[in-house]
């Protein structure tokens, strides 16, 4: 009897589950609109490619922000609609001039920032009206409402892909701190106990790698099919 697919043992969790209980916390957008911070220290979190600055709100109150280029220790964070357009400060979209670069985007206002929070990402602000209108990092746009608040600046660890990992057991380290596992192996290069796509005499798949959207969890490997073509119901 073969293996479980990878694809099954990761939604069981287990191994494939990130290591929460190291991870520094939620960073977010703090929750009050309006108000000023001092950032205390630049911290690594293992769970994330980007660092997170722990900043002091005053009050007693702390957070964790994601960090952006140019943010250091001492800085002052300025959060609300008069704040200025340096690296880190807090602002809605509404109030961001067109061809501002931004991070770390709330979907709803309020919900703390949802988009672009990797390392060395940026979005950009297109146009302004009824509703705000950006570019991700992908090309694609997305219509917002201008409530909606985000962090000035690009994120900051944009370069931890040019540093080389010299040797396989670094790069398993690595990803031990995500939910990534290393090595990863090519499901044609496997048995025919272990994968759908294993066995033969060379590594190939065999059969076509097309499969229903429908299929058991133990088939569906490959490509799903497409929706096109389906009428509307």
């Amino acid at each position: 009897m073969g293996k479980r697919t990878r694809s099954r043992r990761k939604g069981r969790g287990g191994i494939y589950s990130s290591p929460s209980h190291r991870n520094k916390g939620k960073a977010s957008h703090p929750k009050i609109k309006k108000g000023t911070g001092e950032v205390k220290s630049i911290v690594h979190d293992p769970g994330r490619t980007a660092p997170l600055a722990e900043v002091d709100l005053g009050d007693n109150k702390k957070g964790l922000m994601i960090a952006s280029v140019d943010m250091a220790k001492e800085q002052k964070i300025e959060i609300g609609d008069d704040a200025s357009l340096k690296a880190g400060n807090i602002l809605p979209l509404g109030r961001i001039p067109e061809g501002t670069l931004i991070h770390n985007i709330e979907m709803k206002p309020g919900d703390g920032g949802k988009l672009v929070r990797a390392a060395g990402t940026n979005a950009l602000v297109v146009s302004q009206g009824a509703k705000t209108v950006i570019q991700l990092p992908s090309g694609r746009f997305k219509t917002l409402d201008p409530k909606c608040r985000a962090g000035i600046g690009i994120v900051a660890g944009g370069g931890h892909k040019e540093k080389p990992m010299a040797k396989a057991g670094k790069k398993f380290h690595v990803l031990r701190s995500k939910p990534k596992r290393f090595p990863i192996t090519k499901g044609v290069s496997m048995n025919p106990v272990n994968h759908p796509h294993g066995g033969g005499g060379h590594p190939h798949v065999g059969r076509p790698s097309t499969v229903s959207r429908h299929a058991p969890p133990g088939k569906k490997v490959g490509r799903l099919s497409s929706k096109k073509g389906r009428r509307a119901k």
